[in-house]
């Protein structure tokens, strides 16, 4: 049953919680509901470089708060905040509705399904082969420190006639165990010969904290040694 509905979906109530925090009578839920949609794709569009991991819509009277988690806060900010308040009129304008804006950076973004969905789809975009895609984006999450990571790409793949399913598998990703955290992500790459569709599904520890690349962790090794020797 794992594979065959949202492993999100499947596991709200459990390890997930909702991604429209809100309650509505009968007469309202739907347009709500459409609403949050507009929301969703308008940001979605408007901040495709900001790295849009999960957008998280919550309504309190006649007011709606937009919370984004993004990879890159920096582009949504843009200089001295403008871009900001220009995307937040333009939501304003969809719902008619006083909007409050959040963005929140998200730690680790390449231990971050969605986020790792994209970057495979636009370096196929690119004309990367698919298995070396796939590949770095399964090492480098490996090395930030999930338990497991499964890839699947189908379309035309590298150009092929005949559309195929490819995937590859690193780690433990127990899709069957509700308790499993597990977070998945979806992206289209718009490649000459079609669409190929992008599934990763990242299970992850409970109380996740990714590791910093191993760069880092060196230059951190060299300033603690260069404060002892008292450089």
């Amino acid at each position: 049953m794992g594979q065959k509905v949202n492993p999100i979906g499947f596991r709200i109530g459990v390890t997930h919680a909702w991604g429209s925090r809100w309650f509505a009578p009968k007469k309202n839920f739907g347009a709500f509901l459409i609403e949050d949609q507009k929301i969703r794709d308008l940001c979605k569009a408007k901040l495709s470089e900001a790295g849009i991991s999960k957008i998280l819509i919550e309504r309190y009277a006649n007011r709606v708060r937009v919370t984004l988690f993004s990879a890159r806060p920096g582009v949504i900010l843009g200089r001295k905040g403008g871009d900001v308040e220009a995307m937040r009129t333009q939501l304003e304008k969809v719902t008619k509705k006083e909007v409050y804006l959040e963005i929140k950076e998200v730690q680790g973004a390449d231990a971050d399904a969605q986020l790792v969905a994209e970057s495979i789809a636009q370096q196929l975009e690119r004309r990367i082969a698919l298995k070396r895609a796939m590949k770095r984006a399964m090492k480098v999450a490996m090395d930030m420190g999930v338990e497991g990571i499964k890839v699947k790409a189908g379309g035309r793949i590298n150009g092929a006639e005949i559309a195929r399913v490819e995937w590859s598998r690193e780690g433990s990703v127990p899709l069957h165990t509700l308790r499993a955290n597990i977070d998945y992500g979806f992206a289209e790459a718009n490649t000459t010969a079609g669409k190929i569709g992008i599934k990763v599904w990242i299970c992850k520890k409970d109380g996740f904290q990714p590791r910093q690349p191993r760069g880092e962790r060196r230059g951190e090794r060299r300033e603690r040694g260069d404060r002892k020797e008292g450089r």
